[in-house]
C-alpha cells in the first residue's frame, strides 16, 4: 500500500464528499463543520448546505484540509487549519497556550475498511506537511488521552494522544475538555 496525502481542493471535492458527505444527499450529518464554524452557523446550516459550505471552503486559496489516496482511491481526511480561523481559538476548555499562529488539526477520519492500516499516520504527516507549506510555524492537535483504551468510533476524530506522539508531537498541556468519557490534551509539533 502507498498512501498519498493531497490538499482537499475543489477538484477534488467528490473525494471530500465520499469521506465527509451522507449516503442521502439532504441527510444533515457534520461534513467537518461542527469544529469549523460558529455554532449559530453550525446549527443553521442543514442538509445540502452543509455540503455547499463544505464546498465553499475547499475552493478557497487554502485548503480546508488534506485527503489520503491509495492509488486512486480515496481512504482518509484530516482537517487542518489557522486555529485563529477555528472556534477552538475562543474555547474556555482547550485554552490557547501562547499567541504563537499555530495550525491546528481537528477532525482525523479513515474510511471503513482502511482502518487498522496506518493511514491516521499519514494523514497526520500530511496534514503537517499541508501547515508547513502554508507558513504555520507549528501545529497543534487536541486528542484524547486515553492511555491505550478503546475510544468510541464516534469521538475518535479528534485522535488520540499515542497518534500525535508517533507524528512527532509533544504534550504542551492539558485541559478540561473531554471527549468519549477521556481527558483532552493539547499537543504540539513545531514545523
Amino acid at each position: 500500500m502507498t498512501i498519498e496525502v493531497k490538499p482537499a481542493t475543489l477538484s477534488r471535492f467528490d473525494d471530500v464528499a465520499t469521506m465527509l458527505g451522507p449516503k442521502r444527499p439532504d441527510a444533515n450529518v457534520c461534513w467537518c463543520l461542527s469544529h469549523r464554524i460558529d455554532s449559530k452557523t453550525n446549527r443553521e446550516l442543514a442538509g445540502t448546505a452543509r455540503r455547499d459550505a463544505m464546498r465553499d471552503l475547499c475552493a478557497r486559496k487554502v485548503s480546508p484540509g488534506v485527503l489520503a489516496y491509495d492509488e486512486d482511491e480515496v481512504v482518509g481526511w484530516a482537517a487542518v487549519a489557522p486555529r485563529a480561523d477555528l472556534p477552538v481559538a475562543r474555547s474556555t476548555r482547550i485554552k490557547p497556550i501562547d499567541d504563537l499562529p499555530v495550525w491546528s488539526v481537528i477532525c482525523v477520519r479513515v474510511r471503513p475498511g482502511h482502518r487498522g492500516q496506518g493511514i491516521s499516520h499519514h494523514l497526520l504527516a500530511g496534514a503537517v506537511a499541508y501547515a508547513a507549506e502554508q507558513g504555520a510555524p507549528a501545529v497543534e492537535g487536541y486528542p484524547v488521552d486515553n492511555d491505550g483504551q478503546k475510544v468510541d468510533l464516534t469521538m475518535a476524530f479528534v485522535g488520540t494522544r499515542k497518534l500525535f506522539e508517533d507524528g512527532g508531537f509533544t504534550l504542551a498541556a492539558r485541559t478540561d475538555a473531554v471527549a468519549g468519557g477521556f481527558p483532552r490534551v493539547v499537543m504540539r509539533r513545531p514545523v
